[in-house]
């Protein structure tokens, strides 16, 4: 069992404070104003994850996170609150870092398909209506009918327009399609281009398990470079709950781990949750509650908890709370959440508490050995071991340079898809062997429906043997990760359905 590991001192009588790795997947909570402390708080916490080897995912909004991956040492805030503190066993050191960017700028490219994000959370981004998302869903379900691939934008654009030239001989399978809603998530996908969301969709496809890796015992932490992503709020929060249930489908049932296998922090919370509909809410809710069985921790940092929904607030048992300032009536009420959220202590007033927090000084409740909140103390946060800020220019690209992953995604693959197919750009060769090969093809697709499942079996078979070539501290080419990619769809490419992901099969259930 791993041991407990300290965050805080208590203000009053230096006692630690610690959070438990077996529980550390029941989930948490950083909140506070701005400049109180949250993004020390998160790096402490990331720092103790990875030197008990659990892997994290945080995307860096302020881009402050990066010094992680250097030695700590010349900040005399740092020496002041060690001396305060009175930490005997402190060390200055570093962390192992990937560093991961949508727009391949400031880190590895991050790349999911169009079909990986389904209908349900792209029409979030796009912005749609609910009769342009039913127009949405149903392309989608042509295109795994006809096994056509989506893997990027134009496969996707191609399609909108194959299913609007054919509107009235789909009418009757799959509803009506209209050339306005068609015209409108035309114009959605324009703009989400303009934002750059071309480069996230495509191949290679991120591999889940790239994401949870260690490197000298100690768990290496992804950091996605979000203040660009963060202009387009949609893009941003979609993106993370993408990527959040992609884990949850993904990864097997472990119950309660000793500790977990990776530690997941949303920071900006809210935006996950602004102009959410109803049902989607209530599936971000079912996703938080069933990861933790996936040996996955969710925190959450946000600077006020009236940000996050009761349905979650109540899910997240390990708490930092830092200052909040009682300026208006919202921020009274936010206060008066706060306090009530924590288990009482005789000791501290709570509510008055949270507004008289000093910078790096925080309210804290985690959960002890039977599951039960701790009471509330209010505490000093240790102070990281490695460098508070960020990494310079030339340290990125060494990061960059030198990761495990470096040389896997850099370079974009683009095979044969919607678009070729829908487009007639298919080379000669390529069209001589599909001629070739119908009578073979009419016969597999035969089988197929006496037997489900069977070229899926096939591609994760395949799958397994690439993953078996690849273990954590070995480099896949590019032409390995593309032959992964193609081995995980090997199902589509028969006619069989497209592989959706989680919010696509949980998620409303429609097609």
């Amino acid at each position: 069992m791993a041991n407990p590991y300290l965050v805080a001192k208590t203000t009053d009588t230096n006692t630690d404070v610690c959070l438990l790795p077996k529980l550390a997947n029941r989930h948490g909570l950083i909140t506070g104003a701005t400049g109180t402390g949250k993004t020390v708080s998160l790096q402490v916490l990331a720092e103790g994850f990875s030197r008990i080897g659990v892997p994290v995912f945080m995307a860096d909004v302020k881009g402050d996170l990066t010094g992680l991956s250097q030695v700590g040492g010349g900040n005399q805030r740092v020496t002041d609150r060690v001396a305060m503190l009175k930490l005997t066993g402190f060390t200055n050191e570093q962390f192992p870092v990937t560093c991961w960017d949508v727009f391949g700028e400031q880190g590895h490219p991050l790349r999911a398909t169009i079909a990986e994000m389904g209908p349900l959370l792209l029409s979030r981004i796009l912005n749609l209506n609910d009769t342009q998302s039913g127009v949405l869903t149903a392309t989608f379900k042509i295109a795994d009918d006809k096994g056509l691939l989506l893997l990027d934008l134009k496969d996707l654009r191609a399609m909108l327009v194959h299913a609007g030239e054919n509107a009235k001989e789909y009418q009757l399978a799959y509803g009506n399609i209209s050339g306005a809603s068609i015209g409108a998530i035309q114009r959605g996908i324009l703009t989400l281009e303009s934002q750059g969301g071309d480069k996230f969709f495509g191949e290679p496809a991120l591999n889940l398990e790239d994401l949870i890796q260690t490197v000298d015992g100690k768990g290496v932490v992804n950091i996605l470079a979000a203040d660009k992503l963060l202009n387009n709020p949609r893009i941003y929060a979609t993106f993370l709950l993408w990527l959040l249930s992609e884990l949850f489908e993904s990864l097997p049932e472990v119950g309660d781990p000793e500790q977990p296998k990776l530690v997941f922090f949303f920071d900006e919370a809210h935006l996950l949750f602004n102009e959410a509909p109803p049902e989607l809410r209530s599936r971000i809710e079912q996703v938080v509650r069933l990861v933790r069985s996936k040996g996955v921790g969710v925190y959450f940092v946000t600077q006020n908890p009236l940000d996050i929904p009761d349905v979650v607030l109540g899910q997240l048992g390990n708490r930092i709370q830092h200052a909040l300032r009682a300026y208006t009536p919202r921020d009274a009420e936010a206060v008066r959440t706060a306090a009530s959220t924590f288990r009482p202590n005789p000791k501290i007033n709570t509510e008055q508490a949270i507004t008289e927090l000093a910078t790096g000084e925080a309210l804290i409740s985690f959960l002890d050995e039977k599951g039960r909140p701790n009471p509330v103390e209010r505490c000093w946060v240790i102070p990281p071991s490695s460098r508070i800020g960020p990494v310079t220019p030339q340290e990125r690209a060494a990061l960059i340079k030198s990761s495990l992953v470096a040389g896997i995604y850099d370079t974009t693959a683009d095979r044969e898809s919607a678009y070729e197919k829908l487009t007639g750009r298919v080379t000669t060769r390529m069209e001589s062997a599909d001629k070739a090969a119908a009578p073979d093809a009419a016969a597999s697709a035969a089988q197929t429906k006496e037997e489900p499942g069977f070229f899926s079996k096939i591609g994760g078979m395949i799958g397994d043997v690439m993953e078996s070539k690849n273990s954590p501290h070995s480099r896949q080419t590019v032409g390995e990760a593309a032959m992964k990619s193609a081995a995980r769809a090997v199902g589509s490419e028969v006619g069989r359905r497209v592989i959706r992901g989680v919010l696509g099969s949980i998620f409303g259930g429609k097609r």
